[in-house]
């Protein structure tokens, strides 16, 4: 299978993550970490849930990863995550040594894979990531666009009331 199509079918697996979060009414992120053409952890975005600013899918599916292989090195694993990851993710991607990051679609406000910042691909930190980006960037851009726009309706509907 090319690396676009095995992009691709992992970036559908994050995807049915970032709809669990979206079902419990957070915002919908996703991430699997995939070592070796299997999936070795999976998550969505619990900040709402758990009510932690690091509930974030990509640190909840690096801590699952890490315990699954029994290292913090996660260094010929691939990140695949719905949305460009933030400040913090990016931290902790940098630090667990994750060697490829494939993100669906960019993040204007916080994204630091090459929007805001390339925290991921700074040389002055002893780890580097590869990229890649854009892998159904429509699909899960439209998944973020309607959560928010629903959001927005059903705040203005309380304010209404």
């Amino acid at each position: 299978m090319s690396e676009q199509l095995n992009d691709e079918y992992f970036m559908k697996e994050a995807i049915k993550e970032a709809k669990k979060a979206e079902l419990l009414e957070e915002v919908p992120i996703g991430a699997v970490l995939v070592y070796k053409g299997e999936i070795i952890a999976r998550a969505h975005n619990l900040r709402e849930s758990r009510q932690s600013a690091v509930a974030h899918a990509e640190l909840l599916a690096i801590e699952q990863a890490c315990k699954k292989v029994g290292t913090w090195r996660l260094e010929n694993v691939t990140l695949y995550v719905t949305l460009e990851p933030c400040p913090m993710c990016s931290g902790a991607i940098i630090l667990s040594r994750v060697k490829r990051v494939v993100y669906g679609t960019s993040d204007p406000k916080g994204g630091c894979a090459g929007t805001l910042m390339n925290l991921l691909q700074d040389q002055r930190f002893n780890h580097q990531s590869e990229i890649t980006v854009g892998i159904l960037q429509e699909e899960c851009s439209q998944m973020l666009s309607n959560f928010f726009r629903s959001l927005r309706e059903r705040k203005k509907l309380e304010k209404e009331k």
